[in-house]
């Protein structure tokens, strides 16, 4: 049996759980740690796993290491279980959800030889439509890679990139549903301005953005062409996109996304072991 660890039971690390075992690891062979034992308590009655408060307790004989922690704390938990991993007899996977933290950080913080990857998540995989990009360390090989994605594939779309293009994933994916929901919320808020109670503009509202997601993802059309189809000539989605335009929506996007991205680089060069 698969052992897993999933150091930290919050949102990220809940979902990664739920994923999992719908995708048939047995709930027994998945510990999670919390700092609040009523946490873990929950989430051992809820999922039927097996709950720790402390980190190097749960690590012990397991297969991989999940660390749903916050980015100015994973290094210090790596600290923690560096010993007990290295002391395990198989050769276990340490998998870091955290952003803006390099590769060479999660290495440095951890045994010579351990099997690192970085991944960053963005919060659908709540529902089972996450995607995670995924960027193998200097020791975790084809067979490595391979087996951790597969174990994300049950919470949604995996992409492996390089740690160079993980900046930019960041901004465009790992955030970028915030993004979405500060849209919608907008939307929702626009259509109570034109007299729409709101419950119906949020029925609206996300009822349009799931289908033009939909048509995005299953025509494999860009999004441009999409787009061009609703437009006609004089019409009224022309105006509203002009409107758009006029707004400098597309240059907020840019500079959304540069300033994301730029912020994941400040918190990878602001880790411990970057300093040094």
């Amino acid at each position: 049996m698969t052992r897993i660890a999933v150091i930290g039971g919050g949102k990220i690390g809940e979902a990664l759980i739920a994923g999992l075992i719908a995708g048939g690891e047995p709930p027994k062979g998945i510990a999670v740690t919390n700092p609040d034992p009523a946490r873990g308590q929950e989430l051992a009655a809820a999922y039927g796993v097996v709950d720790f408060t402390d980190n190097s307790q749960a690590v012990d004989g397991v297969d991989y290491v999940f660390l749903c922690v916050k980015p100015k704390d994973t290094i210090a938990v790596l600290a923690e279980i560096a010993d007990v991993v290295d002391e395990n007899e198989i050769d276990t996977t340490v998998i870091s959800m955290a952003g803006g933290i390099t590769l060479r950080a999660l290495e440095d913080a951890v045994p010579v030889g351990t099997p690192v990857i970085r991944v960053m998540p963005n919060t659908p995989m709540l529902v089972g439509q996450g995607v995670s990009a995924v960027a193998p360390g200097r020791f975790a090989g084809e067979e490595k890679l391979e087996q951790v994605r597969e174990l994300l594939a049950s919470v949604g779309t995996v992409v492996v990139v390089s740690e160079s293009e993980m900046d930019a994933v960041t901004a465009l994916s790992g955030s970028s549903p915030a993004y979405a929901f500060l849209v919608a919320e907008a939307m929702i808020d626009a259509g109570v301005s034109l007299g729409l109670n709101r419950t119906m503009a949020r029925e609206l509202t996300v009822g349009a953005l799931y289908g033009a997601a939909a048509m995005l993802k299953e025509t494999d059309r860009e999004p441009s062409s999409l787009r061009a189809d609703v437009c006609s000539p004089g019409g009224t989605t022309i105006a509203a996109i002009r409107k758009l335009e006029e707004c400098g929506l597309r240059k907020a996007f840019y500079d959304a996304t540069e300033a994301c991205a730029r912020r994941s680089k400040e918190l990878g060069q602001d880790s411990p072991a970057e300093k040094n």
